[in-house]
């Protein structure tokens, strides 16, 4: 009866999280998709307490009980600023839950291994006490939920529960610390600046090497300490892989660990004969991989490039930049604004840090009363993370059919009046297209100089997140408009009527 209901659940549970996946593809559905999700695991974590192995009650009430309520608290207190840092976090988690489960599912087969050795061979028995073989016997008729199940795998299947353990716990460790130094940098707690040890790479390709070795060891001798150094090899990898990545290339590095967290819950699936965990693993893992290739295309990057470290190549120097920032007040703004017919606005993490989502939205609702046609362009790695702008504007309740990605939109700046970009630079960069010596050379970025008018909301005259000048700055139709975004943008609301 466990078992019908528990498969049953799991199918249903499967099916929601695939329609959750497919409905976060689109504002629209968004919303909707988030409840598929809640509901899915809700009725995932019952069918797993109520099916095969059930038992302590009270221990899974306890843990459920708490996990809730640590959710409930960080998400009261986490900002959508920090929501990249945030599922950093969740993915070492993920990872963290892996390398646990792994050596769990260890300790099981070297409790097993006398009774697993006979079960095999039983002349194995010949050599063992009257009283050792008595207590196996006893363990045997004693065996539940998962050790049970690994008494009854035969030797090629043993082999290959150690091979699936083994690679949860080498993805998981790596997922775990990569994910750690990721909220670092996200978080600024960790310099954003790629940073190897000395041996760069060589260093890496060595525990990888060493990792193999300890497989093979681990596979004709089931040794923990095999596993154990496998697991610091593994951990060491994902601290100095992460580490050697700069910070610009972080929205791709949140999706890249997305990806690995779904490959060690999947790997830990069939370590557990859990079906649903093996579904979900790989949409998670195959989901995040696509994004990552994705996001990558959208930087005109590879995914080896971003894996090694740095933002980009540059094949000389860059082209010198000319000219000067040309300053402008909310008045001069306000006044072009109140002119124009069309607006693009181009969101960035700059908008974010100031939490100016808000202002925003207001200044989009009274545009748009006067008449304007006003539309956002989102670059796909605007923010610190896939789709941060996004969810920052459908908090702002900005209306989803104005939101366009970018190449939905490129193309209408020439007719544009009046582009603003807000905490944006790389993306808007120029550098991209006229200068083949930069470091973002070749990236696809959205042409907002080609507006008639651009106003660049900045605290500064800093560069941005990746530290590379940006031309567009010191055009002749651009005009900074310095400050804080969101005092900058509220304070153009009184004057437009």
């Amino acid at each position: 009866m466990e078992f019908g209901f528990t498969t049953a659940a799991y199918v249903v549970a499967a099916v929601l999280f695939i329609l959750s996946l497919g409905g976060l593809s689109g504002q629209e559905s968004a919303k909707r998709a988030v409840w598929y999700g809640i509901v899915g695991m809700a009725l995932a974590v019952l069918a797993t307490l109520y099916g095969p192995g059930m038992g302590l009650w009270w221990l899974s009430v306890v843990l459920i009980a708490g996990g809730g309520v640590l959710g409930w608290i960080v998400a009261q207190r986490v900002q959508m600023t920090e929501m990249p840092q945030l599922v950093a976090a969740m993915h070492s988690l993920v990872g963290l839950a892996a390398v646990f489960i792994g050596f769990n599912t260890h300790i099981e087969l070297v409790g097993l291994s006398d009774l697993l050795a006979i079960a095999h061979d039983p002349a194995a028995a010949a050599g063992l006490s009257m009283e050792k073989l008595a207590e196996l016997s006893t363990q045997g008729a004693e065996l539940g939920g998962f050790a049970a199940l690994i008494a009854h795998k035969s030797p090629t299947e043993i082999t290959i529960l150690r091979v699936e353990t083994f690679l949860g716990v080498f993805i998981g460790a790596v997922t775990f610390t990569g994910s750690v130094i990721a909220f670092g940098k996200l978080a600024g707690k960790v310099d954003g600046k790629a940073k190897k040890l000395p041996g760069g790479h060589l260093l890496n390709a060595g525990a990888a090497l060493i990792s193999i070795a300890l497989l093979v060891i681990y596979l004709q001798s089931g040794s923990t300490l095999a596993l154990i150094g496998m697991t610091i090899a593994a951990f060491f990898i994902g601290y100095h892989l992460i580490m050697g990545i700069g910070g610009a290339d972080m929205p791709v590095v949140v999706s890249m660990l997305n990806s690995y967290s779904g490959w060690a819950a999947a790997a830990i699936g069939f370590s557990l004969s859990n079906d649903l965990l093996i579904v979900v693993g790989a949409l998670v893992g195959s989901s995040g991989a696509i994004l990552s290739y994705i996001m990558c295309k959208a930087m005109n990057r590879s995914f080896i490039s971003v894996i090694l470290g740095g933002f980009g190549g540059t094949a000389g120097p860059a082209m010198e930049v000319t000219g000067e920032q040309i300053a402008i007040d909310a008045e001069g703004v306000a006044a072009a604004l109140n002119d124009a017919d069309s607006i693009i606005i181009i969101p960035g993490y700059g908008m974010a840090v100031a939490q100016a989502q808000q202002s925003v939205s207001e200044l989009t609702r009274k545009l748009r009363a006067k008449g304007k046609n006003v539309r956002f362009a989102i670059h796909p790695v605007a923010g610190r993370l896939p789709g941060h702008m996004n969810v920052l504007l459908a908090e702002a309740k900005v209306p989803y059919d104005i939101v366009l990605e970018m190449d939905e939109i490129n193309e209408d700046f020439p007719e544009t009046d009046v582009a603003i970009v807000i905490g944006s630079n790389d993306i808007v960069n120029p550098a991209a297209q006229e200068d083949p010596n930069s470091p973002i050379a070749g990236m696809p970025v959205l042409e907002c100089w080609k507006a008639k008018q651009v106003f660049v909301s900045k605290r500064g005259q800093g560069t941005g997140y990746s530290g590379i000048e940006n031309p567009l700055f010191y055009k002749e139709n651009t005009r900074m408009f310095y400050g804080d975004a969101k005092k900058s943008i509220d304070s153009l609301l009184p004057m437009i009527e």
